[in-house]
């Protein structure tokens, strides 16, 4: 990389913000390497993070002291699609405008940059700092109640039979074999198990869409799940708009069938899957269950019972590779 590109990025200040925790190994060696060689030449940080939600207390910190500065902020997600989640959370807890966000991706799924480009591009440091801006919108979810918690997704909402899915690869992410990026599979068999049968209603935009027994409602801006599914393939992050995709209670054979069906997006192709998807584009989306529940925000879990998401047009920029 010549001084030239660098120095189109010399009002920046780019903040790598690294969850040693994320992935099958601790990457924040190589990044520390990968680095070196713009010592002196980049106004970089590195920060690791220490548990849960500490990312979005970094950036709140971070905006808040350059509050007022001329010098832009560009944070990396150094992790999966949990580190970027809590960046996003982060971005939009503050008032600082003057922002940007990308992504190191060395998580075990990096689902949401596929929107974007192949893992590889997203490990490319040269490729990340002389990267592409795009703003795109983030939903709002909030869970309802006595207590209610606010968080932020980029990339996808999922109840019903995916909650059993990503609570069982939390679990497994880093053994051999059914890790990594066979934990979603491996999620699935548990779910086969325990998360066939599920109950919800679904309020569109004010019109009830949903109401009684259903296998898993997605609710997207990005297109992808799980480590590669395509659940969303007609999705856009920068429309003002939220994909919702319901698919109702099925037998075991037939979900087997649809499995490879869903991994490839051709889930609303399939002439035979009509009855079994209810489908939906929406600015508000209001979630009610009988008993608490998980909810799956970008590969995160919330528990509640009643939860309400909002979509949010324009609240990121998110910077992919050049």
């Amino acid at each position: 990389m010549t001084e030239t590109t660098i120095g189109t990025t010399s009002t920046i200040k780019h903040l790598f913000v690294m969850n040693p925790g994320a992935g099958r190994v601790d990457g924040s060696r190589t990044l520390i390497e990968k680095l070196r060689p713009f010592d002196g030449r980049l106004d970089y940080e590195i920060y690791l993070t220490k548990g849960q939600d500490d990312a979005t207390r970094y950036v709140k910190e971070k905006c808040r002291e350059y509050e007022g500065s001329d010098c832009k902020l560009r944070f990396y997600a150094c992790g999966g699609d949990g580190t970027i989640c809590e960046v996003v959370s982060g971005l939009m807890g503050s008032s600082n405008k003057n922002t940007q966000m990308s992504c190191y991706a060395c998580g075990s799924g990096n689902d949401f940059i596929k929107y974007y480009a192949a893992q590889e591009d997203f490990l490319n440091i040269e490729k990340l700092i002389n990267g592409s801006p795009h703003v795109v919108d983030v939903m709002e979810v909030r869970t309802m109640g006595e207590k209610p918690v606010v968080r932020h997704s980029i990339n996808a909402v999922d109840v019903g039979f995916d909650s059993v899915v990503c609570k069982t690869m939390i679990d497994v992410k880093r053994k051999p074999l059914i890790g990594g990026k066979n934990a979603y599979t491996t999620g699935i068999v548990a779910a086969v198990f325990k998360g066939m049968n599920n109950c919800c209603t679904l309020t569109v935009d004010g019109k009830e869409l949903h109401s009684g027994k259903m296998l898993l409602s997605t609710f997207a801006n990005g297109r992808y799940i799980g480590g590669g599914y395509l659940c969303a393939p007609r999705s856009k992050n920068d429309d003002g708009l939220m994909e919702v995709c319901m698919l109702k209670t099925m037998s075991l054979l037939r979900l087997i069938r649809v499995i490879g069906v869903y991994r490839r997006g051709e889930h609303f192709e399939k002439r035979s899957l009509a009855r079994y998807i209810k489908y939906a584009q929406a600015r508000e989306v209001e979630i009610r269950t009988p008993k608490e529940v998980h909810l799956v925000i970008d590969g995160e879990l919330i528990s509640g019972s009643h939860f309400v998401l909002k979509q949010m047009p324009g609240a990121i920029t998110f910077v992919a590779p050049r």
